[in-house]
């Protein structure tokens, strides 16, 4: 077919025959498919495409435009989704900032030419660093997974060891990217929970360490929202084992709890996404790590950090990258972990996030989120055959038990969608043996008008089951 075609794309101008054939020849060959010689035949398809008549532009929008429009969203329906992407208030001036066009650009936030950008990460990590209480932020990777599989591996580095150990209420999608991630060079291991408060159980973790542990990552708040007061003792039960102490954050938990630097933490990593990011398919997700100014942590961030100097001209500084000769542009293949594209454009939102909030801003966020959370927690405990899966204190989101009330989520939530509501995370194919339970998320934007909204559609739901 492609022998055949005689006609020039409109927008690639390699399709021109004549372009395409010259190119062909400077490689010795006479067909477009010989370069698919490789492929075997079974993995070809020996047929034309069934596809559609092609349409034109206003054509295409206008069908493109139909199929979105099936589809339902958070400013559309009441949601009380979150389990790793939340839905929070956006001040007007981080989409400002963050679409100019010393920012913005098709790759990763990385502009041709640098009009202030180096100057934005740094404030960006300087205000990060003083959120959690560390000295050093690294350049956004892509999301908190990522930053906490990188956390685990520079560990690995640093102690010569190949064991993590994570929490088994960990976040089962965010638990099999650091598998994946750390798979080659190291292995994890479960520690188990409490099952009645869900946090760490501080037995099984101190049997389970030894000289073979790099790390104990747990996270504050955790997956589940719950808050892990034993900070301290898991800390010291890991730096007694010659381990590394790695908490995962919620950056936006901090204006109301203890930067975990407070309680042990040797390096700490979270998600970017609640400081001034929208809930998007695909986008808006972005990690940070934050260590202390030390020389063995630092030379083993494989990202780039950025510092500021002062120039030959008095009261004049300039800000570029910190030791740049350890991440892998600079040394390619003998990197210690391969590092490409980069989200420096959520680092510049959050930072624009995080300077407009300050510390006031930060803890009447926090605290009305706590406020909003345990008051919606404890209308939807009211409601005959529903329950709270855990007993403690959480942040932003609870684990709802809906085993008594005969239905499952997955209808429960059905039947929210009826009355315009997105119900919690079904759980129950991560965590089977918890049977029918959801995770519930309140953030700032709920009014105590919403959560009542809420309770009364389960209430109304609940009420028309059988008990079982």
């Amino acid at each position: 077919m492609a022998d055949n075609r005689t006609y020039a794309h409109p927008y690639i101008p390699n399709t021109v025959p004549e372009v395409r054939d010259a190119m062909l020849k400077e490689i010795g060959l006479t067909s477009i498919d010989q370069l698919h010689d490789a492929i075997p035949d079974n993995l070809k398809l020996d047929r034309e495409m069934n596809l559609p008549p092609a349409m034109n532009e206003y054509e295409l929008r206008r069908h493109i435009e139909g199929l979105l429009a099936k589809n339902k969203h958070g400013a559309d329906y009441l949601n009380f989704l979150g389990a790793g992407c939340w839905q929070h208030f956006i001040p007007a001036v981080c989409d400002e900032i963050n679409q100019r066009s010393e920012f913005v650009t098709a790759y990763a936030g990385e502009p041709y030419e640098d009009h202030g950008r180096f100057q934005a990460l740094f404030e960006y990590q300087s205000l990060v660093a003083e959120l959690v209480d560390m000295d050093v932020v690294n350049v956004p990777t892509f999301d908190w997974a990522q930053a906490a599989s990188t956390a685990i591996r520079m560990a690995g580095r640093i102690t010569g060891r190949k064991t993590a150990l994570l929490p088994r209420s960990i976040d089962p999608d965010k638990a099999a990217i650091i598998h994946n991630y750390c798979t080659p060079v190291m292995e994890t291991e479960y520690v188990e929970i409490d099952p009645v408060t869900g946090k760490m159980d501080l037995s099984d973790l101190q049997s389970k360490l030894g000289d073979h542990v790099a790390a104990v990552y747990f996270e504050n708040p955790g997956y589940l929202g719950i808050i892990e007061d034993q900070g301290a003792e898991i800390s010291k039960l890991a730096h007694d084992a010659g381990a590394i102490s790695i908490v995962g954050v919620d950056p936006i938990s901090l204006g109301v709890l203890e930067p975990p630097a407070r309680y042990g933490a040797d390096i700490i990593c979270g998600d970017l996404q609640p400081l001034g990011m929208h809930m998007n398919y695909g986008g808006g997700q972005a990690g940070f790590i934050a260590t202390r100014d030390e020389e063995k942590y630092v030379m083993e961030y494989p990202s780039r950090l950025f510092g500021i100097v002062p120039t030959e001209a008095q009261g004049e500084y300039g800000f570029g990258d910190v030791a740049y000769e350890r991440t892998s542009f600079a040394l390619r293949e003998k990197g210690k972990e391969s590092v490409g594209t980069q989200t420096a454009l959520w680092g510049i939102t959050a930072g624009v996030y995080l300077s407009l909030l300050g510390p006031g801003g930060m803890q009447e966020v926090g605290a009305t989120i706590i406020e909003k959370s345990h008051y919606a927690a404890k209308l939807l405990a009211d409601i005959p055959g529903v329950s709270l899966r855990f007993e403690g204190a959480f942040f932003k989101e609870f684990v709802v038990d809906f085993n008594d009330t005969g239905l499952t989520v997955a209808q429960i939530n059905r039947r929210l969608m009826d009355e315009g509501i997105f119900g919690g995370k079904d759980l129950s194919a991560g965590y089977p043996q918890w049977g029918q339970c959801a995770l519930y998320c309140v953030t700032e934007i709920h009014t105590h008008a919403d959560l009542e909204r809420l309770a009364a559609a389960l209430r109304a739901i609940a009420a028309y089951q059988p008990r079982s």
